[in-house]
């Protein structure tokens, strides 16, 4: 489906890079990566909406930091002194962009009184703007695949082409059959929050796909007309997966699979931090010790097969990641305890 990361096929902007995934803000005001065949339906049904929410927050504090008496012209005249910079296919950083364009050079400040409270710059806000609306987007990166520092490129120079538009409709309907597709069965709960939409649009969407009502014991859920089969029976596997990892976070009626361990797992914004998975259900979690070793951490007896195969597990991955320290964005409650601990 979707995954949060930084695919090797994403760096770099000559002629041999593929881009065939593209980074993109989408649902829920979260950055995934999508292939090209899904932007237009993700820029419709999640990333306009996204962009109109950040829009007035901007244009609400450009005004009460006094940057400008009329928000909404300063954030237009922000937009074009971006997109100008852009031209030709030039890539920039926000930093870049922020030292070349005074309107850019604005901060406003965050957490009056808190410790954790400063100057905050304005020029990452306008780029989440003009990238939710389909304007810009991330183009190389900075660095190696575990930090984010993403230089930004307008849309059509980076893919040759501007996102096809699509009605708000058309691109929610197509969103619900992908999630279908990798996620369903669910319920309505699932997908509106999924895709940080109203109750009536995916309603409307589901009417649209025909989705068939299937029983989730005892609540409602919904298939895709062409996949009510039983699903043949899997062979016991496990998985150590990632910080806000799709799967983890893929559903929002989570209990079948994560069991009495939300408070442990998941931080207070509803963010999921690293997990261990056993034959469809989150077993426990992993984290990394100062010297880059895995550790695995069990939150109840699995039986010993599953024991075996997560603790092999943690060695490939340390093995792959050779030492390195991955530190995820939202660690959960309990993997910041075992690693302070």
């Amino acid at each position: 489906m979707w995954l949060r990361r930084n695919p090797p096929c994403l760096r770099g902007g000559g002629s041999q890079a593929d881009r065939t995934l593209v980074k993109r803000l989408a649902m829920r005001r979260t950055v995934f990566v999508f292939p090209r065949a899904a932007l237009a339906a993700a820029q419709a049904g999640a990333s306009n909406r996204v962009a109109a929410a950040q829009r007035r927050s901007v244009i609400k504090d450009a005004e009460r930091a006094g940057l400008h008496r009329d928000g909404a012209r300063w954030l237009d005249d922000a937009t074009v002194g971006v997109l100008a910079a852009l031209a030709g296919g030039r890539e920039a950083t926000a930093s870049e962009l922020r030292s070349e364009l005074p309107v850019l050079d604005a901060s406003i400040d965050y957490g009056v009184g808190k410790s954790w409270g400063g100057k905050v710059p304005f020029a990452p806000r306008v780029m989440t703007v003009l990238s939710a609306s389909g304007q810009v987007l991330r183009a190389s990166n900075n660095g190696s695949w575990r930090i984010s520092r993403p230089n930004w490129v307008r849309t059509a120079s980076w893919l040759g082409e501007e996102i096809e538009p699509r009605s708000e409709s058309e691109g929610l309907r197509d969103l619900v059959e992908m999630w279908l597709r990798a996620f369903g069965p669910g319920t309505e709960a699932d997908i509106k929050w999924w895709l940080g939409t109203t109750i009536k649009a995916v309603r409307a969407a589901l009417t649209e796909l025909a989705a068939v009502e299937v029983d989730l014991d005892g609540r409602v859920g919904y298939l895709l007309p062409d996949d009510v089969d039983p699903a043949p029976t899997a062979e016991p596997w496990g998985a150590l997966l990632p910080s806000l990892d799709p799967t983890t976070m893929g559903w929002c009626e989570r209990e079948w699979y994560l069991g009495p361990y939300k408070q442990q797992l998941f931080d207070t914004s509803g963010n999921a931090g690293p997990t261990a998975w056993w034959d469809g259900r989150i077993v426990g979690t992993w984290w990394q010790s100062d010297d880059g070793a895995v550790r695995l951490h069990m939150l109840e007896d699995a039986g010993k097969e599953a024991s075996a195969f997560l603790a092999a597990e943690a060695a490939r991955l340390e093995e792959w990641l050779g030492g390195v320290r991955v530190l995820p964005r939202f660690p959960s409650p309990l993997a910041k305890a075992l690693a302070a601990g």
